[in-house]
């Protein structure tokens, strides 16, 4: 297929830019091509490549059957060619709303090759977040799953389609299609192989271009929309590739949602570049989970808390394999992994906006046990700052902000010109709201994750931002005033806790209530407060502003307290028998 670099004599820069779109400056380009980490290419090049040296070998598996490289090539090339005779043109925002599944897969790269851009939103999102999302990034089609025993999610696409202009087609990924939406297994049926592959001949590819929509976990309000490109998210995934040592007889586990930034660009699109079989867990029982890992063995997984939980008792009563594993990957806790599983653990530190940290065997045991380790780029360029300022911290061992730059970093949000000033500095690197430090062992630098400035709850990988879920509840009819913080969670690492100011005459919603109405307003059931303390008032820091640490700390004690009372109740009842 054509790549749009080979017309013009390797030109630097987009073609075609999309407004709203902040692109890399054409300099730092230009040293990146020149070192070698972006190329010409476009991410559907990259995995062109790769599906033609691994035609033969595994691409996909799971209880939806496999895929071959040379299978997964075709059927793309056919639904690629497919969407474009439905009437969407190169650079269309496309909505992916639907669960993990080799048809997840297939749409993806299909849309990759019609130069089509994903918005990678998540099966759980609802008219909240998919309403606006569709609006901000003027989509104009709606990848849904189909048969979803649990959500009409074509119903809701026929919602949102009649809410947002220019939301024009609906794509129905599985199941018999309904009255106005095209089954994506029926359009592949119809599409000739030789017929796309005509069709795809005449797409410009640009490397320089939106490859795809990924999402933030925010700071403030809603999920902001990331432009991630071609050339870069290719060179994202190969590093990340070339980092961990993935080989193409790999097997990859990883069964949290494949639209994640996580799962995309450090997991099944690293495998597919280096021609590894990835697993496709369509569901998360722990039957499903064990019954994926006796059949295929992998050798890499990712494991977080509560699918380590899902997965625990079949671990421990050895009916799952996992000697074979050649690494896991967890954001915290590789000591005890390791202990558990008796297999190599690594951490790993990332943003969907850029930078990638991992841990890895090379590395010193203190990294390799409390530290996320060191970028997976040599060109990633990390500096600390003291809070609040662009002050940057030289010395080992002190906390500070980590802000990033380099090949895979961006530039700025979409259509988002004043949070792009506040989140990048004056010399272009990228604010995290995250909490290092760094020490220099043995001639190399290691960072340590030390917490978090933005006020953000981490429930099990999922990045829940505090004012969105404030701003939803604070519509409640019994709630005066309202605060989210993150409370501490043994298996989720946080859960969601409400604090809240009740109105005069009104009692507080129970927390069953207070999800039945924020399913009403269509807020994705994952944000929803899974705890709720009511208040007289908030406790204020001395300048009179609310005192989120407080609050925390109050959750932290209440939790406590009720941990030993349970501790002593359950001693009592051991004593009287």
């Amino acid at each position: 297929m054509n790549t749009l670099a080979t017309n013009v004599s390797r030109r630097i820069g987009v073609a075609s830019p999309i407004e709203g779109v902040v692109y890399p400056p054409i300099e730092r380009l230009q040293r990146y091509l020149e070192a070698g980490a972006l190329t010409h290419e476009s991410l559907a090049d990259g995995l062109r490549a790769s599906f033609a040296n691994h035609a033969d070998r595994t691409a996909l598996c799971g209880s939806a059957g496999d895929l071959t490289y040379r299978q997964l090539d075709d059927i793309t090339d056919r639904f690629a060619a497919a969407l474009l005779a439905l009437g969407l043109r190169t650079l269309d925002r496309v909505i992916f709303q639907f669960a993990n599944s080799n048809e997840l897969v297939i749409g993806f790269v299909a849309c990759l090759k019609a130069g089509l851009i994903p918005v990678a939103t998540l099966a759980a999102h609802r008219e909240h977040e998919i309403g606006y999302l569709a609006g901000l990034s003027g989509a104009r089609a709606h990848f849904v799953q189909g048969d979803d025993g649990k959500f009409d999610d074509v119903a809701f696409a026929q919602q949102m389609r009649s809410r947002v202009p220019g939301l024009k087609w609906i794509i129905q990924a599985r199941g018999v299609a309904r009255s106005d939406a095209h089954g994506m297994h029926s359009m592949i049926d119809a599409m000739p192989l030789d017929v796309a592959r005509r069709a795809l001949a005449n797409v410009e590819l640009d490397p320089f271009q939106v490859a795809v929509f990924q999402l933030s976990g925010g700071t403030t309000g809603v999920p902001k929309i990331i432009p991630r490109f071609n050339n870069e998210y290719l060179y994202n995934m190969r590093a990340v590739a070339q980092f961990n040592g993935y080989r193409a007889d790999d097997v990859l586990f990883m069964p949290l949602p494949m639209m994640h930034n996580l799962n995309m660009g450090c997991c099944f699109g690293p495998f597919l570049l280096t021609g590894g079989a990835v697993t496709v867990a369509s569901d998360l029982q722990p039957a499903s989970l064990t019954a994926i890992f006796q059949r295929y063995l992998p050798t890499w997984a990712v494991l977080g808390g509560p699918i380590l939980e899902k997965l625990r008792p079949a671990i421990e009563s050895g009916q799952m394999p996992v000697k074979q594993l050649r690494g896991v990957v967890s954001s915290t806790g590789a000591p005890r992994l390791r202990s558990i599983l008796g297999v190599p653990a690594y951490h790993i530190f990332g943003m969907t906006e850029g930078v990638i940290m991992m841990t890895r065997d090379d590395q010193p045991q203190v990294v390799r046990d409390s530290m996320v380790g060191r970028p997976v780029s040599p060109h990633d360029e990390v500096k600390l700052f003291r809070i609040g300022t662009e002050e940057e911290i030289l010395e080992e061992g002190v906390e500070g902000e980590c802000a990033f730059a380099g090949p895979y970093t961006i530039h700025g949000y979409y259509r988002a010109p004043e949070r792009n000033k506040e989140t990048f500095t004056r010399s272009g690197f990228y604010r995290s709201g995250d909490l290092m430090l760094f020490r220099d062992i043995e001639g190399q630098r290691y960072y340590k994750f030390c917490g978090r400035t933005k006020d953000v709850v981490d429930r099990g990988g999922e990045k829940i931002n505090c004012e969105e879920v404030e701003g939803v509840v604070s519509r409640h009819p019994a709630v005066a005033m309202t605060s989210v913080v993150g409370m501490p969670d043994p298996v989720f690492g946080e859960r969601v806790c409400a604090f809240m100011v009740v109105r005069e005459g009104h009692e507080a919603p129970s927390v069953a209530d207070l999800g039945a109405f924020l399913s009403e307003v269509g807020v994705a059931k994952f944000k929803w407060p899974e705890r709720i303390e009511v208040l007289d008032e908030f406790p204020l820091t001395k300048t009179g502003k609310l005192s989120k640490p407080l609050l925390r700390q109050v959750i932290v004690d209440k939790l406590a307290a009720e941990r030993g009372v349970a501790a002593n109740n359950h001693s009592e009842a051991r004593s009287s028998t």
